[in-house]
């Protein structure tokens, strides 16, 4: 019960900062576009808005953000999604793929963001992101663990860190955001077989993979932000399974396709 009413008081206070928010953004300042890329789903369109406007309301400004929707679920969009100054977008359901695939297919010049649609994004949240300067950064990261030279069971790795830190072994988590440069990734990150067979629900681990052969170091930005979720998003989520056995058989198979990219400095 205490721990109903205490999501629930965050929760009110979360969206009543975001209506509060009057801002004057500032460019993004970076030498590329800047697309924030995100997807979402009919069981979740109840509080689609509130991310949304989370994310529209900052203290600096994406050039564009694209809510990518498997084909016919633009139309279920409520009203006060539409609003919104989001670009929506529909293409083939690649599940959690259709937040990032989509996007690096019709961008190849921008950096894009990805983010997840189910959580709050304080005010600052997009200007922290762009304070590092690595070619991939998050506020939300992982250190792989190695055994034998490849990954220790993902549950035995250093899970969200709170320092800074610039490593091969840094592994991004997307629930808070990933910032990538363009031509960040190996040349098969498109590749809709591959990643369908090989982590079919685990697109960090894919990603990872992609970034890392492309010869990249992701940054752990500094800080250590709480995920708020908001309440009734989570009735359908890949992300507790994954953490576990989804992730550890994605980890397997992509070890087997293409080996452990070195993690020497």
């Amino acid at each position: 019960m205490i721990r109903r009413l205490k999501a629930e008081w965050r929760t009110r206070r979360a969206v009543a900062e975001i209506e509060a928010r009057d801002l004057s953004p500032r460019p993004h300042g970076l030498d590329v576009p800047l697309v924030v890329s995100l997807t979402s789903y009919p069981a979740r369109f109840g509080t689609l808005a509130r991310t949304l406007k989370g994310l529209t309301r900052q203290t600096v400004s994406a050039d564009r953000t694209i809510l990518w929707l498997a084909h016919g679920d633009a139309a279920l969009l409520p009203a006060e999604v539409r609003a919104l100054d989001v670009e929506v977008r529909e293409t083939a359901n690649l599940r959690s793929y259709t937040k990032i695939i989509p996007s690096l297919a019709a961008f190849p010049e921008a950096a894009i963001i990805t983010v997840d649609d189910d959580v709050y994004y304080p005010a600052d949240w997009l200007e922290r992101l762009l304070a590092g300067d690595a070619p991939v950064r998050a506020l939300r990261a992982h250190r792989v663990v190695l055994k034998d030279g490849v990954p220790a069971p993902y549950e035995e790795w250093e899970r969200g860190l709170s320092r800074a830190d610039r490593s091969p072994l840094i592994f991004p988590t997307g629930v808070l955001g990933v910032l990538y440069m363009p031509d960040v990734f190996h040349p098969d990150v498109l590749r809709e077989d591959l990643f369908r067979q090989l982590a079919p629900s685990a697109d960090d681990v894919w990603l990872y993979w992609m970034h890392r052969m492309a010869g990249q170091k992701a940054q752990k930005l500094e800080g250590k932000l709480r995920v708020l979720e908001w309440p009734g998003s989570q009735t359908i989520s890949l992300r507790s399974a994954n953490l576990v056995s989804g992730n550890d058989q994605a980890i397997a198979a992509m070890v087997a396709r293409y080996g452990f990219p070195s993690s020497e400095e």
